[in-house]
């Protein structure tokens, strides 16, 4: 499918928008020269009318994969759950019980608090980061051309790695960032949690020198310092995927080159599809990790250190 009718530029940027959803004002004129009589939520049929439909368009395609996928997780961990033997574990049972020990070992190296909660949302980070990265591993083609097929719109978005996306992978991290300062709070009450924000780093012990001084120079420095977490969390990992689907894209290019590009462009896209095997396997855990990390800053009292 690879460039079939349209040109390179054509086909990158085809492969890297996805399929919006949102509202179009009145007058507007579409992709066809059509004009819009009323003001209409629809799907967008270009970027432009994807970019014209504001923050407020949504990404129906990442969010029916992260969905679905995370219900396929969900669904697989449960029936192996309802299903577990206390004698050897055997098939993908015994899959299960490593990836749980695995990321259990993990928390309690990091987390050192009690909160019942940590270890299963950093198994649920894990898997489901890690299902949401796999999907760059299938052919760019095969499912946007499926796609195209059963919708008869030859045009058709359809992007297939929700992590390639940044709504999903800010909107993950904004949740941990919302946890993050719950626990926070909750630990260390609202005056404690102000404290942090306030009194450090600095801090001579003063008043008059805190609180005109010290304390707005601190609110600035731990506020971005805050911010950047969850900001650097998501960023990381949209970078990540989103590179590695841009170098499998560039490579389906090549299969329109004529049978010897075909052939080396099948050569590289498998070598880089086994070294990204790694890359979507340390993304999922580099988030799971850090996420754990930032719950147990957020459980930290001064008493701790």
């Amino acid at each position: 499918m690879a460039s079939e009718g349209q040109t390179s530029t054509q086909y990158i940027q085809h492969h890297l928008q996805n399929l919006t959803y949102g509202k179009l004002p009145e007058g507007y004129v579409r992709y066809d020269g059509s004009v819009v009589q009323q003001e209409t939520w629809t799907l967008a049929h270009s970027s432009q009318e994807a970019a014209d439909m504001g923050f407020m368009a949504l990404h129906l395609d990442t969010l029916g994969w992260s969905l679905g996928l995370g219900i396929l997780f969900s669904f697989l961990f449960a029936r192996v759950a309802a299903k577990a033997t206390s004698g050897v574990p055997s098939g993908f049972q015994s899959f299960v019980e490593l990836l749980v020990d695995f990321v259990n070992n993990t928390v309690n190296d990091i987390f050192h608090h009690k909160n019942k909660l940590i270890a299963p949302m950093a198994l649920t980070i894990f898997t489901w980061v890690f299902l949401m990265n796999l999907m760059d591993l299938v052919p760019v083609d095969w499912l946007p051309w499926a796609a195209t097929k059963v919708t008869g719109d030859p045009h058709f978005f359809f992007k297939v790695v929700p992590t390639t996306d940044p709504n999903a992978t800010l909107g993950m991290a904004f949740t941990v960032f919302a946890l993050m300062i719950i626990f926070s709070i909750k630990q260390k009450g609202l005056i404690g949690f102000l404290k942090e924000l306030t009194m450090h780093p600095f801090h001579s012990g003063k008043w008059y020198i805190d609180f005109p001084l010290l304390v707005p120079v601190n609110l600035v420095l731990e506020t971005v310092s805050l911010i950047a977490k969850p900001i650097s969390l998501g960023l990381r990992l949209f970078g990540n995927l989103y590179a590695g689907e841009m170098i499998f894209i560039l490579i389906a290019l090549m299969f329109s080159a004529g049978l010897v590009m075909g052939l080396f462009g099948g050569v590289l896209q498998w070598a880089w599809a086994v070294f990204h095997i790694l890359v979507i396997t340390l993304q999922a855990f580099v988030f799971m990790v850090l996420t754990t990390v930032y719950m147990a800053m957020a459980h930290d009292v001064e008493e701790d250190h």
